[in-house]
């Protein structure tokens, strides 16, 4: 049995013994207990029934209620990358994706139909669509989108939300010819003859924010498509309650600008924030950052400023990801490094030096090489052993390269549901060098944390989704790419989305287990998935969510 320290500030909290049908700790110290005795927003014992009656009786509450919880009680679980206020957004928006349009045809009657219920001049926006998943096998072009409307901005992302199409209309409205420049850390895509196709990418899309938008230039993909205030809180409420109803309890918001940065903070101060949620600055407020004096996370047990955000390069789904060959796919397509390397390390130097976590997006070999060369430099020159830096998506990673993480401590942040959702598109665009996508398994062996996430809005916030397609690897349309050396077992898994997630996070010594001291997150499962059938743990249904010892949902 293990206990809570008496804490004499907390003895008019209220006393509970939670005794579910069965009880997964993700600790070592706890695992194959019964019962948990939480007392006021922290669990103060976990044992059995007696083991807890007994400590409650020595904080002063010899009766504490029994409240037996028929399924299988977890910690909550923990998505350290994700984008809630962009999937609350997009939540209004048209969804274009694989279940509802097979075709370019169908995407435009969706967002014709959308348009007919829009009012004049508000722009249509629809997600979703993966060119891959289409029957065309291609992005649809501005002339498609033309015919949903003409006189307004029409804007479909692509699924992986690094970019997508716009109509004519919107190039035309900002001025974007044949002959405009690529932007830094950005594309607008021409055909064979040099003629715009409408397709754009990453920094490109800084055309859709308007004058007083976001601007975030070569720091990342420009998805901050602003809102009144009471919009953005009210998408931000809306997807809280969608990582609630998935069981998720903490959440690493993996881009945050002024726009996210102010509508948590009103959402904190009206007692709005349900969830925990940890800001990452994008990396073009590193100075800024600095200059505020934030030379370290710190918050409140809700609210916390965690790091800073960088690209390294684009993405996979999209065909960004910098293959300097070419893609298989598409030998003319290269993708890009959103910086010069020697720039890169300098800003990742900055941010180390100042006592900073970085977490770094990067997909390809070559873009994973960079940033381990610039947090090798940066402990170098300012050796910090817990740095915790950490890279976000990793998706190729050379085994060389998955040898040198596990010497620099560097933690991969990974999405299964993105293997889930179009791992097969990953060998259409490089070739068999993709079956080895998201290699966990060599991740495990290594040595290397293993690190689950959702990426919501690219795809739902659903961990058990994600903990199904890491122990199976068996994808949306029933294929498995790779041996079973990239698979990893369950309660690895279940670990992954829990304790991981809560490390990368810095609020390990809080959250991510059921450990005497942690606070009271929990999620409550129909059924326990270390030991139902691994292909229907994504069908587990979420009975409850607690947070701070309270049922949330």
């Amino acid at each position: 049995m293990r206990l809570l320290p008496l804490d004499r500030s907390v003895l008019d909290a209220t006393a509970t013994i939670l005794l579910p049908d069965e009880l997964v700790t993700v600790d070592d110290a706890t695992e194959g207990a019964a019962a948990v005795l939480v007392f006021g927003e922290e669990i103060a014992a976990v044992g059995s029934v007696d083991e807890c009656r007994a400590r409650a009786a020595g904080l002063g509450r010899p009766k504490p209620e029994v409240r037996r919880l028929p399924g299988t009680l977890l910690p909550g679980f923990v998505d350290p990358h994700a984008h809630p206020l962009m999937y609350g957004q997009m939540m209004t928006w048209v969804d274009c994706g694989p279940e509802r349009a097979s075709t370019i045809p169908e995407i435009v009657a969706l967002l014709r139909e959308a348009a007919r219920h829009t009012p004049a001049g508000r722009p249509v926006r629809g997600y979703g669509y993966e060119h891959r998943n289409l029957a065309e096998k291609r992005h649809p072009r501005k002339e498609e989108l033309d015919a949903v409307a003409e006189d307004r901005e029409v804007y479909l992302m692509n699924a992986s939300g690094h970019g997508g199409v716009v109509n004519s209309f919107t190039l035309r409205r900002n001025g974007v010819t044949r002959d405009t420049p690529d932007p830094d850390g950005g594309v607008f895509f021409r055909d064979e003859h040099g003629e715009l196709t409408g397709e754009l990418s990453d920094a490109a899309c800084n055309i859709l924010t308007g004058v007083t938008g976001v601007k975030v230039g070569r720091h990342g993909p420009n998805f901050h498509l602003e809102d009144e205030p009471e919009e953005h809180a009210r998408q931000l409420a809306a997807a809280q309650e969608k990582f609630l109803a998935a069981g998720v309890t903490a959440i690493g918001d993996a881009q945050v600008t002024r726009r996210e940065f102010d509508m948590y903070l009103r959402l904190d101060e009206a007692g709005l924030l349900k969830t925990r949620v940890h800001m990452y600055l994008l990396s073009h407020l590193l100075d800024q950052a600095l200059e505020m004096g934030l030379h370290g996370a710190f918050g409140t047990t809700r609210l916390a400023f965690a790091g800073i955000k960088f690209y390294a390069d684009g993405t996979l789904g999209g065909w960004t990801a910098y293959f300097p060959d070419g893609y298989v796919g598409d030998p003319c397509r290269t993708g890009q490094l959103y910086h010069d390397p020697k720039d890169y390390s300098a800003l990742i130097g900055k941010a180390h030096e100042a006592g900073l976590q970085t977490a770094t997006h990067a997909q390809s070999p070559d873009a994973i090489a960079m940033v381990l060369d610039a947090i090798e430099d940066a402990q170098r020159r300012n050796p910090r052993p817990d740095a915790r830096h950490r890279i976000e998506h990793c998706g190729l990673p050379s085994p060389e390269q998955i040898r040198r993480m596990a010497a620099l401590g560097v933690h991969p942040v990974n999405q299964p549901q993105h293997y889930y959702n179009w791992g097969e598109g990953v060998t259409d665009a490089v070739g068999t060098p993709g079956e080895r996508f998201n290699p966990l398994g060599e991740f495990q062996a290594a040595g290397v944390p293993v690190t689950l996430s959702s990426d919501a809005p690219v795809a739902e916030p659903n961990p058990l989704e994600a903990i199904q397609t890491a122990v199976t690897r068996t994808t949306r349309r029933g294929h498995r790419l790779g041996g079973d050396d990239l698979l990893i077992d369950v309660r690895s898994a279940v670990a992954a989305h829990t304790i991981a997630g809560a490390r990368v996070l810095g609020r390990d010594r809080d959250l991510g287990s059921i450990t005497p001291g942690k606070r009271a997150d929990f999620v409550l499962l129909g059924e326990n998935p270390l030991t139902c059938d691994p292909s229907r743990i994504a069908g587990i249904g979420v009975l409850e969510t607690w947070i701070d010892g309270e049922v949330a949902r």
